[in-house]
């Protein structure tokens, strides 16, 4: 007996890719700083060859990743941080998620005619130059018996690294720094992340007040000066890192942070995975389509089948007019 479609959980298949070393967290111990550092290897290209989309948008879209991984393993949550970015430019609408497990997933939306002539004016636009005017969004989603936590702000920056400092700068009011790259290599697209925060500062005596306890207000001055000064420290050796280092994939994570932080007592910790995670199946494109009016579905159907499209892995998904709506008698 064959599966009704909105029971039918199966997909096409798509790439099996893992990268087990994906997302590296660290700390400065005795600093205010922690990061995390991604490396996405082949599973950039695994997601970005699936989409037939210019070098620019590609690239931009590997940075996407980049950052929704580092930043959604900062969080204690189960679900997913997606960032969405819409804009009036060519590309008009990139969305890229991570699940808490640390799957990927990412698409974009670009007017053809009005990337080609950009591209044909300039062959190496920027990031702000794909996206134009518009606003930058970050989610937590945790679940449909949750409210889904948002932040929005207006586009801003040249590239995404500025964008979402931005973000950070204005609506989470969080000191933050990162660096993002994506590229094309001899072994197909690879991306990664840097990024540091600024966490707070433990407690302690200053140095120089020979164990002696100062003015209560002598000691915060003191120790937020250290502090900044630690942050200040940390921030200019992560600028020392290169886009062929932090794409390099023969160059471990542990052994990058040693050259980077070896000085500033760096601890890492256990790296994370990250996998191709498209979250699509013929149940939930089924169950969109129960929600269209019978007369659209009639209208959406060719030779009695209806075609559904899942935007993030590419792939056409097809169902009998029968199986879908309220069926003729």
């Amino acid at each position: 007996m064959e599966t009704p479609a909105f029971l039918d959980r199966s997909r096409p298949d798509v790439p099996d890719v893992v990268v087990p070393g994906g997302v590296t967290p660290f700390h400065l111990a005795g600093r205010p700083v922690r990061g995390r550092l991604v490396r996405l290897g082949r599973l950039a290209d695994a997601l970005l060859t699936r989409h037939d989309t210019a070098p620019a948008v590609s690239a931009l879209g590997g940075k996407a990743l980049a950052l929704v991984a580092a930043l959604s393993t900062a969080l204690k949550f189960q679900g997913s941080f997606s960032l969405q970015i819409k804009g009036d430019g060519p590309l008009s609408l990139l969305l890229a998620d991570c699940t808490d497990t640390g799957n990927l997933r990412f698409c974009a939306r670009e007017d053809k005619e009005a990337l080609d002539t950009l591209l044909a004016d300039n062959p190496a636009p920027t990031d702000r130059e794909l996206t134009g005017s518009g606003y930058l969004a970050l989610t937590v989603d945790q679940g449909p018996e949750t409210d889904r936590h948002q932040g929005i702000v207006e586009i801003s920056g040249d590239d995404l690294a500025a964008m979402a400092t931005h973000y950070f700068e204005t609506s989470e009011q969080h000191a933050c720094w990162l660096t993002l790259a994506a590229r094309r290599t001899p072994e197909g697209w690879r991306a990664g992340a840097l990024i540091l925060e600024r966490i707070a500062s433990a407690g302690g005596t200053p140095a120089g007040t020979n164990g002696h306890s100062p003015d209560n207000h002598d000691v915060s001055v003191a120790l937020d000066d250290l502090a900044e000064d630690a942050w200040d420290t940390a921030v200019v050796l992560a600028r020392t890192l290169t886009d062929d280092e932090l794409l390099d994939d023969a160059l471990p994570p542990e052994t990058l942070l040693h050259r980077l932080f070896h000085e500033e007592d760096l601890r890492v910790g256990a790296s994370r995975a990250l996998a191709y995670g498209c979250r699509c199946s013929r149940a939930k494109l089924a169950d969109v389509l129960e929600r269209f009016p019978e007369d659209d579905l009639d209208h959406m159907a060719e030779d009695g089948q209806i075609t559904m499209k899942c935007e993030f892995c590419n792939v056409d998904f097809r169902f009998a007019r029968s199986e879908v709506g309220r069926h003729p008698a």
